[in-house]
């Protein structure tokens, strides 16, 4: 499918003399801290693995990660292209689409960035003579593209967060740890969980300063149905659950007892629930509360990662 250029040039021009910044704008679209949601399903299944069996096959980790950075690539740059077609983006200065004014472009980079994605999966497959990854990895893909690909678009019906727990939870964790074991763990299962909550915290912080924009291209994300102030209350409960499963399993000795080191990034939950709180209703000040969740993501992550890397070492 060839995407249909509309109007894309026009908003970008006028967006971009409205901000003469070009440089923090091309930054804040290419989104290089988002990254992180790609590479710590991976780092973390690698990290249960080396718990578990000592070991780490480092052709397979890298390729793995560039993979899933490319994979996560092409799901940013087609998103802002199906948004452009619905208009919801046509006040967001930071879509690529309207920086580039050539909706086509993006359209076939992403496509790109998919392709060679899925060739490093392919070499996954091929080095270990198993489809496994390939398969579960391809399920991912599918799960991203109705998120927010013609004709599903279930992100604009408020299942955004759901498909992406487990897309970059369960499902890429469980495929990392298979990728170094060619096996299965249930302890991997349960740190998912955490991770995979951590991510779509992500995706529901992003919604609190565009409601309006949202409303008026029909997308009913959660923070619309909530509304901001329940939305923002519902915070601390969602950040608590990630904790919470850390604490319990953590004290059954169902995850090693280093894991939680995750207690650590708890200030930054803290201050991105009061963040939205206190600004939930004010779109310019709310605007970074996103990056107040992948503060929380990063954190949370290189410190669950870490306390399996040190159950392995110790």
């Amino acid at each position: 499918m060839t995407p249909k250029v509309a109007n894309a040039s026009d908003s970008s021009t006028a967006l971009i003399d409205a901000n003469p910044d070009r440089k923090k704008l091309w930054l804040a679209a290419l989104m290089p801290p988002m990254y992180s949601v790609a590479i710590f399903p991976i780092a973390l299944g690698t990290a249960i693995a080396f718990a578990e069996t000592g070991k780490v096959d480092w052709k397979v980790l890298l390729t793995f990660l560039a993979a899933a950075i490319l994979i996560l690539g092409w799901e940013n740059l087609s998103n802002d292209v199906f948004d452009a077609e619905t208009g919801i983006d046509e006040n967001e200065p930071t879509s690529l689409v309207n920086l580039t004014g050539n909706k086509a472009l993006i359209f076939w980079l992403g496509n790109l960035c998919l392709a060679l994605g899925i060739a490093g999966i392919l070499a996954i497959a091929w080095w270990q003579q198993d489809l496994t990854v390939l398969g579960i990895i391809l399920l991912c893909c599918g799960l991203g593209y109705i998120y927010h690909g013609p004709p599903f678009r279930l992100g604009y019906q408020g299942l955004g967060e759901i498909l992406c727990f487990f897309s970059f939870g369960p499902l890429a964790v469980s495929a990392a740890y298979y990728s170094q074991t060619q096996a299965w763990s249930g302890m991997g299962a349960i740190a998912s969980l955490i991770l995979g909550i951590s991510t779509s915290l992500i995706l529901f912080c992003s919604h609190f300063h565009q409601v309006e924009d949202d409303l008026a291209a029909g997308k009913r994300s959660p923070v619309v149905r909530l509304g901001t102030r329940r939305a923002a209350q519902l915070l601390p409960w969602l950040s608590g659950m990630m904790f919470g499963l850390a604490v319990i399993f953590g004290i059954l000795q169902v995850l090693p007892v280093w894991t939680l080191l995750i207690l650590i990034s708890l200030p930054t939950a803290i201050s991105l629930c009061r963040h939205a709180t206190q600004y939930h209703d004010q779109p310019d000040r709310v605007r970074n509360c996103k990056f107040f969740a992948v503060s929380l993501h990063f954190w949370s992550s290189v410190l669950l990662c870490g306390g399996f890397v040190l159950a392995g070492l110790f």
